[in-house]
């Protein structure tokens, strides 16, 4: 009997998931205490899967344009994948946005995630990990992001400028607002 492609997608993010509950990428440039990482673990969990970009497609995650900072050369966020059902989440395991980066061989590798909460005058500023959201930030990518607060956790690629810093200077754009 063959094995399902999908099943076989999900037997590799388990292991994948797995690998990096054990050990995952310690981007800020000073340690990270250890609470924290106990409360990314079920982020960590939650989103594994989503290594493999169709999961995260189904899952209701559209691809967006690369996102780079064009005036200052702090780096890019790379591709962001978002659910818009999920803006306003502060559940650890439902992030509204996943980052992704090309791979070099036609593929895309999961790199973050980010929390999005819709900003009005009235939205306060949120936490989550004990850190406060970026923000708020103008609308961008055709507004299909809307003003917000942003938190950013950079869980699969190191950022040396900080796990939960937005922009990931080791992260890059093939030309700025390449297409999702």
């Amino acid at each position: 009997m063959r094995a399902h492609p999908t099943k076989a997608a999900l037997a590799l993010a388990s292991t994948a998931a797995l690998a990096l509950a054990t050990a995952p990428a310690r981007a800020d440039p000073g340690p990270v205490d250890a609470s924290v990482w106990k409360q990314l673990a079920p982020t960590l969990s939650a989103t594994a899967k989503y290594q493999y970009v169709p999961l995260a497609v189904a899952a209701g995650y559209q691809p967006n344009p690369c996102t780079m900072d064009m005036n200052d050369g702090k780096g890019a966020m790379g591709y962001h994948y978002i659910n818009p059902r999920l803006y306003g989440s502060l559940d650890p395991v439902r992030p509204a946005a996943l980052l992704y980066e090309d791979d070099g061989k036609g593929s895309r590798r999961l790199t973050g995630v980010e929390w999005i909460v819709k900003a009005d005058k009235n939205t306060a500023r949120p936490t989550l990990f004990g850190r406060k959201f970026e923000g708020p930030v103008t609308a961008h990518h055709n507004s299909t992001i809307p003003t917000h607060y942003s938190l950013h956790a950079w869980l699969y690629k190191k950022n040396p400028s900080g796990l939960f810093y937005e922009w990931n200077p080791d992260v890059k754009c093939p030309y700025p607002g390449a297409p999702g």
